[in-house]
């Protein structure tokens, strides 16, 4: 699990918005995603993946948006960049006529915090706008995905489901290819014309949509650089005198120079993710991320000499006490960052979005508060080699018992949704109503208590633009967070399953589960690297060497998605 998944906020494409009323942003990355995609087998479970031909014929035909300009193109694989909130009269028109029928769908998504009313302001206008009488199923997220399955194993499911790549798993899978339609009839090819927001979604986020050998899922996109940054406190650096470490080496030594335990100062937190981008790890919270065609031989992250030395690294900052005693203890997750604002850690990695999110939650209270990424460094001192992350991770899917009618309301909202940054429906996707969910102020939308508690969730599950970022309260952290990304795209490489969603055989899918408290107690001194070594060689014999010739074929037999 990644250092953020312990988030109990909803993730939400719209925490890439800003207020000026301070909020953390919310971020989600959850267990590995082992979702369904085609390739034989029964309907119902299936393993493999769809690549190269088969799903070019799938795919939708990809059109930019040329709707509004971004203030930062996205470049290397990152995100684009909004600097500024575009005022009322500047707004664009990405949807110039409802496309909805004004029929009915029930939706059910995940919810974090108080479901509103269904008849609340912003429901009301939005399933005006879309032409869509939208009922809202909203269960807590925290169990949804509990909820997921029990509603999948039933015979009456609602009309769109939404489904997080962190909750496909167990039956759920199976159930994704039985229960939901194929979208390839009114998407593949130029059919996605019809919706040009659609259009516009990046083809590698589509390609994460193929389940069961076709085109079922409406991705949320996303960027494909690493998500996890290390993050300093560059005010602190500046009045310490600091300059940011430029290899392994001078980290440790300057870690061993910054910390000062009796004035409860340590020099970083946990940094076993860090160390991972390093040293040139395969990362990525979903397990095909993990292997990669080397040369003739299809490898895992676990067997390779770069996992070992992140971990060895990792273990000599706990061992040189440089490391937050509460990270010992294994306190990670938020606390990490809260020791961060604390000021008693000048340095821990997260998801960049809490560049913006500290940031905006600490200037009401430490003005003097900056902090920055520092770029990745190879393990030499030289450039990085990075590993792109999946380019999209939640879907939203509409029921094979839906009519067509229903399927193309469906596409009508999801179409609504994924307006871009600078338009009329973006600003009431993201917003609400003005006057009722939002105030302006010096030309920023505000939230009221009232948009904070309605406009939360829900409509971000149903159709994303491409990937961006827009605090225009703190544009010099978009502009920062935008240039980190172009800056470690430039050394990023996509291994041999980017892009795609592959289902592992039941009888393997739980092979490395055990990993990442062994790397834990690793790095903590409780065990050592001969333990991992060990653990590696149980591994193949328990299956990890027949999972290594499924991959493989897997990978003869469709190809890459790159």
């Amino acid at each position: 699990m990644t250092p953020n998944a312990a988030s109990s906020s909803a993730p939400s494409r719209r925490s890439f918005l800003a207020s000026t009323a301070a909020a953390t942003a919310a971020v989600a990355v959850g267990t590995p995603l082992l979702a369904a995609c085609g390739g034989g087998g029964q309907e119902g479970r299936k393993e493999g993946t769809t690549s190269g031909k088969e799903a070019a014929k799938i795919l939708p035909a990809y059109v930019a948006s040329s709707v509004v300009t971004p203030d930062i193109p996205a470049k290397n694989g990152s995100a684009a960049g909004f600097t500024r909130a575009i005022p009322a009269a500047e707004l664009k028109t990405s949807v110039p006529k409802a496309l909805g029928s004004g029929g009915k769908l029930t939706v059910m998504s995940p919810f974090w915090g108080t479901p509103p009313k269904d008849d609340n302001p912003y429901y009301t206008a939005m399933n005006k706008a879309v032409g869509v009488d939208v009922a809202w199923q909203n269960q807590d997220g925290v169990t949804y995905d509990q909820k997921l399955g029990a509603v999948l194993a039933s015979s009456d499911i609602p009309d769109v489901v939404v489904v997080p790549g962190w909750n496909l798993m167990g039956r759920i899978p199976s159930a994704v290819n039985a229960k939901f339609a194929d979208l390839g009839p009114y998407l593949s090819g130029d059919k996605v014309k019809e919706y040009p927001n659609l259009a516009a979604v990046p083809t590698e986020a589509w390609q994460r949509g193929i389940f069961g050998g076709q085109l079922r899922g409406i991705p949320m996109p996303a960027s494909y650089v690493t998500d996890i940054a290390p993050l300093y406190r560059k005010d602190l650096f500046a009045r310490k005198g600091y300059t940011v470490p430029g290899s392994p080496e001078e980290f440790l030594a300057w870690a061993k120079e910054a910390t000062d335990a009796k004035s409860k100062l340590w020099a970083c937190d946990d940094m076993k993710w860090t160390a991972f981008n390093i040293f040139g790890v395969l990362s990525g919270s979903d397990k095909a991320l993990w292997w990669n065609l080397e040369g003739d031989k299809l490898v895992n992250r676990i067997e390779t000499e770069q996992y070992l030395e992140a971990l060895e690294w990792t273990r000599k900052l706990y061992a040189a006490g440089v490391v937050h005693p509460d990270a010992v203890q294994g306190k990670a997750g938020g606390d990490a960052g809260n020791r961060f604002t604390a000021g008693e850690v000048l340095v821990y990695n997260q998801n960049i979005s809490d560049w913006w999110g500290k940031t905006a939650e600490q200037r009401t209270q430490n003005a003097d508060f900056e902090m920055e990424a520092f770029d990745y460094f190879g393990p030499d001192g030289g450039d990085p080699t990075l590993w792109a992350v999946q380019p999209a991770n939640i879907f939203t899917f509409v029921s094979k018992k839906a009519s067509e009618q229903q399927v193309k309301d469906f596409l009508a909202l999801c179409n609504f949704c994924a307006a871009p940054y600078g338009t009329k429906e973006f600003m009431l996707t993201a917003y609400g109503v003005e006057g009722t969910d939002y105030t302006l102020a010096k030309g920023l939308p505000v939230k009221t208590q009232q948009g904070v508690n309605e406009v939360n969730g829900a409509y971000d599950y149903t159709g994303n633009p491409a990937p961006y970022i827009a605090y225009p309260d703190l544009p010099e952290v978009t502009k920062g967070m935008v240039e980190w990304q172009q800056r470690m795209g430039a050394f990023t490489k996509k291994s041999s399953f980017f892009g795609l969603t592959v289902t592992e055989p039941a009888r393997w899918s739980n092979l490395a589960d055990d990993f990442e408290q062994l790397e834990d107690d690793v790095v903590r001194g409780r065990k050592k690297i001969g333990d991992v070594q060990q653990a590696v060689s149980d591994w193949k014999g328990r299956g990890g060497d027949g999972l290594r010739d499924w991959y493989r074929k897997l990978l003869d037999d469709n190809g890459s998605a790159d």
